[in-house]
């Protein structure tokens, strides 16, 4: 897979100021407000800032946290996992491994079969929805 490499500037003209906040800043976009949250469509939801492709429409179910959240990305080497320590709190952040982009966390608690959550904020993704 080839890196994509940025500038802050460079983003800053492809990205609003929500998604760079979110996806550059690892920002966090309020609970039960992002595009996403409550969507049912088919498709797969790629990165907002350089167009990977990360879950698929049918590991995303209602978690009940606020955010499109999802049981496994479309393949384990699509995203990257970080320690997060931010906030008072220990986390595994989720990033985008083509770009880095900034996309929630992930959790133990999902439902089988990985038992994961990855908990991603709206901003952070694109929906190419099927056309099937």
């Amino acid at each position: 897979m080839e890196k994509v490499v940025k500038s802050e500037q460079e983003w800053r003209e492809l990205l609003t100021d929500d998604e760079f906040y979110v996806c550059r800043q690892k920002g966090t976009e309020r609970a039960f407000t992002g595009e996403y949250y409550n969507e049912k469509s088919t498709g797969n939801y790629v990165c907002r800032c350089c167009g990977q492709a990360l879950f698929e429409s049918g590991t995303k179910y209602d978690s009940g946290s606020g955010w499109p959240s999802f049981y496994k990305p479309v393949d384990e080497d699509v995203v990257g996992v970080n320690r997060d320590v931010s906030h008072g709190m220990v986390r595994e952040e989720v990033v985008c491994a083509r770009c880095e982009a900034h996309l929630g966390h992930v959790f133990p608690d999902g439902p089988e079969p990985t038992g994961l959550r990855y908990c991603i904020n709206s901003l952070s993704l694109r929906l190419e929805e099927s056309t099937d």
